[in-house]
């Protein structure tokens, strides 16, 4: 098993924390990881993507030119990184960044209402973990236990009080994600 992802949208939207946050998971569950974050100067509000790679085997180079899954948060991302899915891959998308949907007929593409979700819960910071949830529901590439358990070692143990809202986020985004 080997899983090749992006996950793209705007700084401070969580990209980079919900990349290193499965990819923690999976060393947790012994596999080969690699995360490889990108942003632009200005993080916050500039654009920001991670790669995430998942394996049972060593991994050769953490740079991809294509992906099986892509998790896309805002229109300046689908546009750049649509191309790159592999055929056949997976495309999650957050409806409410994206005013142009996906256009690929080759792709199983899936949508989550993660801000809506996350505005719902009064849990505007889970957002991410909404997103995370929604990946997990499709690919389940670690076990949501593990999730939580990377939670606590990557949050300062100040904010382990918002571990359960994580986990109601986390599953909020299992409940809602949906095929188109």
């Amino acid at each position: 098993m080997k899983e090749e992802i992006i996950i793209a949208g705007f700084g401070g939207q969580g990209v980079l924390s919900m990349g290193k946050i499965l990819a923690y998971a999976a060393l947790m569950e012994g596999k080969e990881v690699s995360w490889m974050p990108s942003y632009g100067p200005e993080q916050r509000g500039g654009t920001a993507n991670v790669t995430v790679i998942v394996s049972d085997e060593k991994i050769s180079s953490p740079i991809l030119s294509t992906f099986d899954t892509a998790v896309i948060l805002n229109q300046p991302s689908l546009e750049k990184f649509e191309s790159k899915i592999k055929p056949g891959g997976t495309l999650i998308y957050d409806g409410y960044g994206i005013s142009n949907p996906p256009t690929r007929k080759d792709l199983n593409i899936y949508r989550i209402d993660a801000m809506d979700a996350a505005a719902e819960l009064k849990n505007v910071k889970g957002f991410n973990m909404i997103v995370l949830g929604g990946l997990l529901k499709v690919r389940p590439l670690v076990k949501t236990e593990n999730i939580l358990q990377a939670l606590r070692k990557t949050l300062p143990e100040r904010h382990h009080n918002l571990i359960p809202m994580n986990e109601e986020a986390l599953q909020k985004g299992m409940e809602i994600i949906t095929k188109e």
